[in-house]
């Protein structure tokens, strides 16, 4: 997980009045109720905090391609999805600018993939994040980066956190 130092926007809102931990919670929370597309396809969100998140899916049958493996959306799919609430974790609603993804090896239907995303950089509106997915057996799968743009909004109003 990064450590960015006091004075950064999610640090104040934490300073405020919650940790950094539980405003990740509660972002994670919000978008995860929101979010139709990772909970249509069976991922659970295991773990997240700030500029971290780590989320599982198992890839089922309908997951497969003409070559019998997993298509390769659905892995940049679980991985953009990490991407997504780690870097939502600080409470400023953000977005991916761009996205790119490594495949390093096959899964395969019933294998149970993991994407770890952590933030490296967080400067003005930017961020850059790496994801990686492994299988079951902790092999890689894809390396992922992601760069994130704020945009307006918040997930917790700081008068809440604040008050909470």
């Amino acid at each position: 997980m990064s450590d960015r130092g006091p004075g950064t926007a999610g640090d104040q809102t934490a300073m405020q009045g919650m940790t950094a931990e539980r405003i990740a919670e509660a972002a994670a929370d919000q978008m995860w109720q929101a979010d139709r597309a990772s909970r249509h396809i069976g991922m659970e969100r295991l773990a997240v905090g700030p500029g971290f998140a780590r989320l599982r899916m198992q890839v089922g049958p309908e997951m497969t391609n003409g070559h019998g493996i997993c298509h390769g959306g659905y892995i940049f799919l679980l991985a953009d999805s990490a991407f997504a609430y780690a870097c939502n974790s600080r409470n400023q609603r953000a977005v991916a600018a761009s996205a790119e993804v490594h495949f390093v090896a096959p899964a395969h239907e019933g294998d149970v993939l993991t994407a770890d995303g952590k933030e490296q950089v967080l400067a003005g509106r930017s961020g850059v994040y790496d994801m990686t997915v492994r299988d079951q057996n902790d092999r890689i799968i894809a390396l992922f980066r992601g760069k994130s743009v704020t945009i307006k909004g918040r997930f917790i109003d700081d008068d809440v956190s604040s008050s909470t």
